[in-house]
């Protein structure tokens, strides 16, 4: 099938952009027709049109509370499905479930449905709601897949929060110091020369500094840019080259241990999930594997599986492979003997969760005095070094 682009009207009036897989025209107009949309013109994409718009990660988590309530309350799932369609704003969430209620309506079930869609829904997600179809518990497991993306948001947006005021500092203190020694300061100097007065080090100094930024601004602004798009294809393009940048990460003071905290937290929740859902700990940990974010961590859980495969027990092959802390593992291997593995990763991702909160907000609360004393050092050498020979020609003259 082509892809088309369209422009339609919905039942209110309003126009409506976007593109939709279809045979032809015609079968474009009909497809549309069960979004409740009707088809003003319509051609084909070419193939390199520019991609649709993107799903947030809080439009999908919409999308699964209100298809769980639906799903809960005993509502058919192509229902369920055709009632949100005709209630979501972003146009590429709509044609995407649009397609999705076709889909089954051809006889294909809901997993299948969403892994025609792998930028919206990844493999954890379509893995779940395959177990989901199997043992009968859809709405619980939309639930936890919920609870998941909850925190996924939360600890983005405080990631957001833990990057903005450095940001704003580092703004700040780079258009200070830039006015002064692009702009103020050649024009201070050019006066006390004029004068007879020799400028002090501190000041020849930075006057040194703002001529060579003056002379190179060009490739110092490009050189950044450049490497790190160099950077981005090497990561793309050598997974040796990904696997020691991350080792690296979590080798830092600090931050590493919270990188890992994140990760390991990532990975016990999803995998908690999945194996009380029904799905195999082997496949359970290959899917956890996609959702760790760091090369090191993953090829340490690839291991784990390989243990595992070799007949070694879930608390032996972690423990072998060093990536939980001895409490984590105590506690892997009480939910092993109890037969509540699900409910033991439960509390290790909990255990995660509450460090890592822990954790941002001592970083958060260490960067913000260390940042604002270093802005003040650093603006107060350059207010020195610009103002102070000016001060004393000023009173020589007095």
């Amino acid at each position: 099938m082509a892809r088309y682009s369209y422009r339609a009207v919905d039942a209110d009036g309003r126009r409506v952009r976007g593109q939709s897989e279809a045979a032809q025209l015609a079968d474009l107009e009909v497809r549309l027709k069960r979004m409740g949309l009707d088809l003003i013109t319509g051609q084909p994409v070419k193939a390199t049109a520019l991609p649709l718009r993107k799903v947030s990660r809080r439009q999908l988590i919409t999308f699964c509370f209100h298809l769980e309530q639906l799903t809960r309350a005993g509502v058919p799932i192509i229902e369920a499905l055709g009632d949100l369609r005709d209630s979501l704003q972003n146009p590429r969430l709509r044609e995407v479930v649009g397609n999705i209620v076709e889909s089954i309506e051809g006889g294909t079930s809901l997993s299948q449905a969403m892994e025609r869609h792998p930028r919206i829904f990844d493999q954890v997600f379509v893995s779940l709601i395959a177990a989901a179809e199997t043992s009968g518990s859809l709405p619980d497991v939309l639930h936890r897949l919920v609870g998941t993306l909850k925190w996924q948001d939360e600890l983005a947006a405080k990631n957001k929060k833990l990057l903005l005021y450095p940001a704003l500092v580092a703004a700040v203190l780079l258009a200070a110091t830039g006015f002064v020694m692009v702009y103020l300061l050649p024009r201070m100097a050019g006066f006390m020369k004029s004068m007879g007065h020799s400028l002090p080090p501190s000041t020849q100094l930075l006057l040194d500094c703002a001529d060579f930024i003056r002379d190179y601004w060009a490739p110092i602004v490009t050189a950044p840019a450049l490497g790190w798009v160099v950077a981005r294809q090497v990561l793309s393009r050598s997974a040796n080259a990904r696997y020691r940048l991350d080792r690296l990460k979590l080798s830092c003071p600090f931050v590493g241990s919270v990188l890992r905290k994140i990760a390991l937290s990532r990975f016990t929740g999803i995998f908690a999930m999945m194996y009380g859902a029904g799905i195999s700990i082997l496949d359970a940990i290959r899917a956890g594997e996609t959702v760790v974010g760091n090369a090191a961590i993953r090829q340490g859980l690839v291991r784990v599986g390989k243990l595992i495969g070799e007949g070694q027990s879930l608390t032996v092959a972690f423990n072998n492979v060093g990536l939980f802390p001895p409490l984590v593992i105590r506690m892997l291997r009480v939910g092993e003997n109890t037969g509540g593995i699900d409910t033991a990763l439960l509390n290790v991702s909990y255990f995660y969760d509450r460090d890592v909160g822990e954790a941002i907000e001592r970083l958060q609360t260490l960067i913000e005095p260390l940042l604002t004393l270093a802005l003040g050092l650093i603006l107060g050498w350059v207010m020195l070094s610009a103002f102070a020979p000016l001060y004393d020609i000023i009173s020589g003259l007095n």
